[in-house]
């Protein structure tokens, strides 16, 4: 049973390729929407970074796979899904200037952790863990995209859930919402139960929540009501 629960990151890259698909295709059809650019890279970068923890169950730990599922998953495995958020809450201006400021941290952190120390003798051949960081300061810059993604992306989902409920709007937009709100949480819960060692609730809780969030973008995207609240990108 634990050998199959390790071969799930598999099936969370095959899923985040699929609704990768989904949202280029739908952007190729508006190009001008920045939040379905900003979904179609977060997808993408989460299933970079359950690809990464697919390598290291299949063929052990690596230090590229390390440093590549680092900055996928702990800096960016929620952000640029936020952006998108971001894009559909806020004027356009202000999201351009957040975008600017999120990728500018973004990328000096990601330089960190490219040139951080490894702690060899801390490596698990298994398991792919930030304590191997010889810098221990460069894991401090996660929790502000972290924030960054709960705030947007998780808030967002839960603002416009509230907001369609109380106007009576469409059913399935607050399911939509709810659905995505759940699904971006669960995989920072399953990222807590790492720290104790139970790296295999994070891959079950990444696999969930994608396919929670897919299932809130195809709730949604298949209202066709107009909206200006929507947390995610409607179709």
């Amino acid at each position: 049973m634990l050998d199959v629960i390790r071969l799930l990151p598999i099936a969370s890259t095959l899923v985040a390729a699929g609704f990768t698909r989904v949202l280029y295709l739908r952007w190729r059809e508006a190009p001008g929407k920045r939040h379905l650019l900003w979904w179609m890279i977060g997808v993408a970068l989460f299933g970079v970074g359950t690809a990464t923890e697919a390598i290291v169950g299949i063929a052990g730990w690596s230090e590229p796979v390390f440093r590549a599922w680092y900055i996928s998953g702990a800096l960016l495995g929620g952000a640029p899904l936020a952006q998108g958020t971001v894009y559909l809450m806020v004027s356009r201006d202000r999201a351009d200037r957040l975008t600017v400021a999120m990728l500018s941290y973004a990328s000096i952190a990601a330089v960190f952790v490219l040139l951080t120390p490894i702690a060899f003798d801390l490596v698990d051949p298994d398991r792919l863990s930030s304590r191997v960081i010889v810098w221990s300061w460069v894991r401090l810059f996660s929790p502000l995209l972290n924030t960054y993604a709960l705030v947007f992306l998780v808030g967002g989902a839960i603002v416009s859930a509230v907001r369609y409920r109380r106007r009576g709007g469409s059913g399935a937009r607050v399911k939509g919402n709810v659905l995505i709100a759940a699904g971006a949480l669960l995989p920072g819960i399953g990222g807590s139960f790492t720290r104790l060692g139970y790296v295999e609730v994070l891959f079950v809780m990444e696999l969930v929540g994608l396919v929670l969030l897919w299932a809130g973008y195809r709730a949604i995207a298949a209202d066709e009501s107009p909206s200006i609240h929507a947390a995610v990108p409607a179709a």
